[in-house]
C-alpha cells in the first residue's frame, strides 16, 4: 500500500471520528430532563404581575412566565384544593372520587396505592422523586397514631422521598412528617388529634382568647399553636411543632438540598414543590413583613416569589436549568378573608388577584379555576405566550409522553406539544368542579348549570355561581362573564347541556360550601 493511500485512509478516518458526536454530547442529548413542579395555594391568575392584572410586583415568577410559556387558558381541576391535588397528580378528574373534597387533617389518604399518579409513572422510567411541602391529599386509613409509622403516605403512591405538611397551615396535626414520620417528635409528649372534641384541659381561641395573636374571623377557632387558632384539636408534640414565620425557608432549605444531593446522580428526578403560600394564616417571615403594603396576604407573596427566586438560582448553580422542565401554577384561585382579620381586604388598594375574572376560590365563575400556569425550560422551550386550553389533569399523559411512557390517567390529555410550546392545540373541553358542584368549559364557552344555595359565600365575600337558571357565557367576548346567553342563545345551551352531560353524568349529589 502506497504512502498516498495509506495518508488518504487515516485522512478518511478522521473525518469520521470527528463527524461522531461526542459521547457526551450523544448522552445529553438523549438524557431525560429533571421536572420542577412548584404548586403555589390560593394564588390568583392576577397575583403574578407578568399577567398584567395586578399590582404586585414578582420578578422571580415573571422570570418563569417571560422565559417559558405563558399560558392563558391554564385551568386547575378545581376551585378548592385537595380535588386540584389530586387531579393533578392522578390524571383523574376530582369529581369522580367522593373523597376528594377539602379533608381534615386526620383524613385517610385519598389515592388509591394501585393507581398511577405522576412520580409512579416517572419512577417507572428511571427517575428518582420527591414531594416537599403541602399534602392535604390525606395519610394513612383514616385511624392514625401520630407517633408510630404513618402507612399509606405519599411513599406509597409513588414518592421516593416525602417531607411535608399532612394537611394546610391552619389545620392541626401542625407538625412535618417525612417518609411517614413526625420530625422531632419527644416520645414522652405524644402527639394526640381529632377533629370532634377538644382534649381537657387545652386552651381554644373560645375559652382563652388572650393567648391568640391572630384574631378568627370564622372557623379557626380550635386549637392554639404559636399564638394562631387553628381547625381541630391537638394535644402534645410540643417539640415537633413547626414555626409558621419559617416555614417557607424550611421547605425552601429542603428542596434547595434535594437539588444538590439529586445533581450528583446520574439519574433524572422530580421535584413536587407545593407550597403554602398564599394560603391563610399567612405568616410572612419578618424579612417581608409589611414590604408589599398590603398586609401578609401581599408579603407572603413576595415571599414565594423570593423562594422560587431561590430554587432558580440553585437549579442553576448546580448546571441543571438546561435540562430541567419547571412547570409552575396555583391549586385553584384567589381568596381575601379566608378565616383570619389579616387586612387582606383592607390594604388591598388597587390588586387585583383575580384579574378580570369573576368570582375566587369556591367559586364555579372563571377565577375560581383559572389560574397562572407556566411551562419552562431553558434553551428547550422558546418564549410565548399560548392561549390552548390546557389544564393540570393534562400533565400526567403529556409528562409521560415526555419521558418515553404510555401510561395515563382516565381523563388525562397528551398535550406535550401545547406545554413545550411546539402547538396552539390544547383539549376541546373539561368539567371544572367547586365544592362537589360542577360546570362545562368547551371551546369559548362555559355553562353552569342550576344549583340551589346562596349567589355569594359571604364569610369570604365570593360569588359562588350558584342560580336557579343555566348559565352560558361567551368567554371570548365576555371573560368576565357579565352577560349570560343561555335565553339568547338556547342551541348553543343545548349543545352545552348535552356535551356537559356526555362527560359528566348524574350530577345530583351536591354538598354546600361549608367553611370551618
Amino acid at each position: 500500500m502506497t504512502n498516498t493511500i495509506k495518508m488518504l485512509l487515516l485522512g478518511l478516518l478522521l473525518i469520521a471520528f470527528a463527524c461522531q458526536p461526542k459521547a457526551s454530547e450523544e448522552e445529553a442529548e438523549s438524557k431525560k430532563p429533571n421536572i420542577v413542579l412548584i404548586y403555589l395555594d390560593d394564588l390568583g391568575y392576577g397575583d403574578v404581575s407578568a399577567y398584567k392584572s395586578g399590582t404586585l410586583q414578582t420578578p422571580n415568577m415573571d422570570r418563569l412566565v417571560n422565559g417559558g410559556i405563558k399560558f392563558t387558558n391554564g385551568y386547575a381541576s378545581s376551585a378548592t384544593c385537595t380535588p386540584s391535588r389530586y387531579a393533578l397528580l392522578t390524571g383523574t378528574y376530582p369529581w369522580r372520587n367522593q373523597n376528594a373534597k377539602i379533608l381534615p387533617g386526620t383524613a385517610p389518604l385519598i389515592i388509591d396505592t394501585a393507581q398511577m399518579t405522576i412520580p409512579k409513572m416517572l419512577r417507572s422510567q428511571g427517575y428518582e422523586t420527591a414531594v416537599i411541602g403541602k399534602w392535604h391529599l390525606g395519610l394513612g386509613t383514616g385511624v392514625v397514631d401520630w407517633n408510630q409509622e404513618i402507612s399509606p403516605n405519599p411513599n406509597h403512591v409513588g414518592f421516593d422521598h416525602s417531607h411535608i405538611l399532612a394537611a394546610t397551615q391552619d389545620r392541626v396535626p401542625t407538625v412535618y412528617i417525612e417518609n411517614g414520620r413526625v420530625v422531632n417528635l419527644d416520645p414522652n409528649d405524644p402527639i394526640l388529634v381529632d377533629y370532634d372534641k377538644n382534649f381537657d384541659g387545652e386552651p381554644t381561641a373560645i375559652t382563652n382568647p388572650e393567648l391568640l395573636t391572630m384574631k378568627w374571623h370564622h372557623g379557626h377557632n380550635n386549637s392554639i399553636v404559636n399564638g394562631i387558632p387553628r381547625i381541630g384539636f391537638m394535644k402534645g408534640g410540643q417539640s415537633a411543632k413547626w414555626s409558621d414565620v419559617d416555614m417557607a425557608d424550611h421547605f425552601l432549605e429542603k428542596g434547595k438540598a434535594y437539588i444538590k444531593e439529586r445533581s450528583q446522580s446520574a439519574e433524572p428526578f422530580f421535584l413536587f414543590f407545593p407550597m403554602q403560600q398564599p394560603h391563610v394564616p399567612r405568616t410572612p417571615h419578618p424579612r417581608f413583613e409589611g414590604k408589599s403594603g398590603m398586609g401578609p396576604r401581599g408579603d407572603v407573596i413576595l415571599e414565594a416569589d423570593w423562594v422560587i427566586g431561590e430554587l432558580y438560582k440553585t437549579l442553576e448553580e448546580e448546571g441543571l436549568l438546561e435540562n430541567t422542565l419547571i412547570v409552575f401554577s396555583s391549586d385553584n384561585g384567589p381568596v381575601l378573608n379566608d378565616g383570619y382579620y389579616d387586612d387582606a381586604v383592607e390594604k388591598l388598594g388597587n390588586h387585583t388577584p383575580a384579574g378580570v375574572l369573576r368570582g375566587g376560590k369556591y367559586s364555579l365563575f372563571e377565577a375560581g379555576t383559572k389560574v397562572p400556569f407556566i411551562t419552562y425550560w431553558k434553551g428547550k422551550i422558546q418564549p410565548g405566550v399560548s392561549d390552548a386550553f390546557v389544564t393540570q389533569i393534562d400533565l400526567l399523559a403529556s409528562l409521560a409522553a415526555l419521558v418515553g411512557s404510555s401510561a395515563s390517567g382516565p381523563d388525562s390529555q397528551n398535550l406535550l406539544d401545547a406545554f413545550l410550546g411546539k402547538s396552539q392545540q390544547g383539549r376541546e373541553s373539561f368539567v371544572l368542579e367547586a365544592t362537589t358542584r360542577t360546570a362545562l368549559r368547551s371551546g369559548d364557552w362555559a355553562m353552569i348549570p342550576p344549583y340551589p344555595g346562596p349567589a355569594v359565600q359571604n364569610q369570604v365575600n365570593i360569588e359562588l355561581g350558584n342560580s336557579t337558571d343555566y348559565q352560558l357565557f361567551n368567554l371570548k367576548d365576555d371573560p368576565s362573564q357579565q352577560t349570560n346567553l343561555a335565553t339568547s342563545n338556547p342551541e348553543k345551551l343545548e349543545e352545552m347541556k348535552k356535551k356537559y352531560l356526555e362527560i359528566r353524568g348524574d350530577n345530583s349529589k351536591i354538598e354546600q360550601v361549608e367553611l370551618k
